[in-house]
């Protein structure tokens, strides 16, 4: 059996996917109105209304139906893992991360928070391009599980891979971690360059020296290069800074068009934006696109004034 801790689009398609492969999934929601909603209906009408969820899957509010799980998918916002972690003290210590950034205050990523939190807890990060429609439908999905522990990678690879959600398997958790988190940047600065109609030229540069940002910013933090160039770091790249049903692209366009932003809406490109900003300072990372975002988000910087510096910054070889 598997635990999936958290009700978001993201949990509930990961859930839906498991479950049509014929594991047994029991789906911890925070809310027990959602979870006995999900019960009777089958449906998560909030975040996932389209789907259905299949009879395998067991919808809950609480956290002890979690205790025979062979492993934990921890699908909730980044930011809120440390205190959901604490206040719900999972009876299981096997952890896989299925969310993306960095916390705020510490620089850490989602296996660090992890391991924080609960230092005996063993930790895996899943990450890569998808969208949870496409997972629950069963969409062809592949991406990346990272593990330090190679073992235990292998094993959790086998568990969770379905006939249309493949993984592939690295250790470099670090590189897989900042390839999710920092790609989510360059989708708010993709965003703003078509919400402020500068055209698909614009973006594709953007697009490109981003990941020539992440990889510097990579490069420091000791991820190997071929993680950044894989389905965590470029592949996910691709999908976020061009399509609209990612929210980090999508605030990036309300950004470019001076339009308000659903506040209720989680988009974790905003923290880690900061939280990477402040890091590049402390450590003399060069990173004039995470720079310029967290300028936007600020309100210290207009779009026009922001692509300006970009474009003036000085002449160097690629």
């Amino acid at each position: 059996m598997i635990g999936v801790i958290g009700a978001g689009a993201f949990g509930t398609a990961l859930a839906i996917a498991i479950a049509k492969a014929g594991q047994p999934v029991v789906l911890w929601a925070r809310s027990s109105k959602q979870a006995q909603e999900m019960r009777v209906n089958r449906h998560n009408s909030v975040y996932l209304p389209d789907a259905r969820l299949p009879d395998a899957v067991t919808p809950t509010n609480t956290m002890n139906d979690l205790s025979n799980a062979q492993t934990l998918l921890l699908a909730v916002p980044l930011q809120q893992v440390r205190s959901v972690l604490k206040t719900t003290k999972p009876p299981v210590r096997s952890f896989v991360a299925c969310c993306k950034g960095i916390e705020l205050g510490t620089g850490l990523g989602p296996t660090g928070v992890i391991k924080d939190a609960l230092p005996d807890a063993e930790t895996a990060i899943l990450t890569g391009p998808s969208f949870a429609a496409d997972i629950a439908v069963g969409r062809p999905t592949a991406l990346t599980l990272a593990c330090e522990d190679d073992t235990r990678g292998e094993a959790l690879q086998t568990l969770l891979t379905t006939p249309t959600l493949r993984l592939y398997r690295t250790t470099d958790t670090i590189g897989a971690e900042l390839g999710g988190a920092l790609k989510n940047v360059m989708a708010i600065a993709c965003g703003a360059v078509m919400g402020a109609d500068l055209g698909n030229s614009a973006r594709a540069a953007i697009m490109t020296r981003g990941f020539a940002e992440m990889q510097r910013i990579g490069a420091v933090f000791g991820a190997r290069a071929e993680t950044l160039a894989g389905l965590s770091g470029l592949g996910d790249l691709a999908l976020t800074c061009t399509s609209e049903m990612s929210r980090n692209y999508r605030l990036g366009l309300c950004l470019g068009r001076n339009e308000a932003f659903d506040p209720t809406v989680t988009v974790e490109g905003a923290a880690t934006a900061r939280a990477m900003f402040d890091t590049a300072q402390r450590r003399g990372i060069d990173v004039p696109i995470t720079k310029t975002v967290t300028e936007l988000l600020d309100g210290t910087t207009a779009i026009s004034e922001a692509i300006a510096k970009l474009m003036t910054r000085p002449l160097k070889e690629e």
